[in-house]
């Protein structure tokens, strides 16, 4: 019976043809992924273990109810503006990071591909520096450049936004070269064979594709510097996460509750945020 002649209840016609390969891929990558379940020691069935649920349920209850005092609400107010600030300076200091080398590492802005000439290899050589700046930048965790920045300029959030600064700038380098990379660059290609200067093949050759996936990767950055401050403040560069050190020192799982509660109406003003802009870009 040909495809032609079957019915619409003919499971010929209800067959994936590529489910064989699809099943064959699943059973590599679970080859590939047990071992390495079994060394990271992943075992969730733990979790449900009486005992362990008992201290699960213990801690999780401590954080009843949520702090509201006046005084506590005035310091919380305090770290969010700090957490705020700390996120939004690093972020703005890492575009004038990724920026520039996100120009630098695009192909299509290139211009010594454009026909042989001289230049060929010494931007060959510019774009694989550029991209080697970009791997150190994002490389070193941001934990580790606010330690050194907490030495150096003390306790207070500027270890913080420099911290974030170094890290996302690498970050975002990296994501603004892939996606201009990934978008239609004949556009930009044509502008630069006709003579125009790289900024303006940028502006109206490939951003007009671009802006919108580039601005929603630059919120959802913010977002995670917002989320990074904890961990930042740990280790004493302010904001959110010195104030949610502080209170799971004390073992004031009111305190932290509150806090959490913030981070995650920060987080829907991102999602917000966000969704405003790229309507606004399209």
């Amino acid at each position: 019976m040909s495809v032609a002649s079957a019915t619409p209840s003919d499971p010929l016609l209800h067959r994936d043809p590529a489910a064989r390969a699809r099943l064959g891929w699943a059973l590599v990558a679970l080859v590939l992924l047990w071992p390495l379940l079994v060394l990271a020691e992943f075992r969730p069935w733990v979790l449900f273990d009486a005992s362990n649920l008992r201290v699960m349920g213990s801690f999780l209850a401590g954080f009843l109810p949520p702090k509201t005092s006046m005084e506590f609400m005035g310091y919380l107010l305090k770290a969010t503006l700090e957490t705020l600030a700390i996120a939004t300076a690093g972020i703005a200091l890492a575009l004038l990071l990724a920026v520039p080398l996100s120009i630098l590492c695009t192909r299509a802005l290139s211009v010594s591909l454009i026909g042989p000439g001289p230049g060929l290899h010494g931007g060959n050589a510019l774009r694989a520096a550029g991209r080697a700046l970009l791997t150190f930048l994002r490389a070193i965790p941001e934990i580790v450049w606010a330690l050194m920045f907490v030495r150096v300029l003390g306790l207070g959030p500027a270890a913080g936004v420099l911290a974030l600064a170094i890290t996302y700038g690498g970050m975002l380098g990296k994501v603004y070269t892939e996606i201009l990379e990934s978008t239609d660059t004949r556009p930009a290609r044509s502008l630069l064979e006709a003579g125009s200067p790289r900024l303006a093949a940028l502006a109206y050759g490939l951003l007009p594709n671009a802006a919108q996936e580039l601005t929603s990767y630059t919120v959802y950055r913010w977002e995670c510097a917002v989320r990074a401050s904890v961990i930042m403040g740990f280790v004493g560069a302010g904001g959110l996460g010195q104030l949610m050190d502080q209170s799971m020192k004390m073992l004031n799982g009111g305190e932290a509750a509150t806090i959490l509660l913030v981070f995650l109406l920060l987080v829907l003003l991102a999602d917000a945020l966000s969704s405003t802009l790229r309507r606004a870009l399209a």
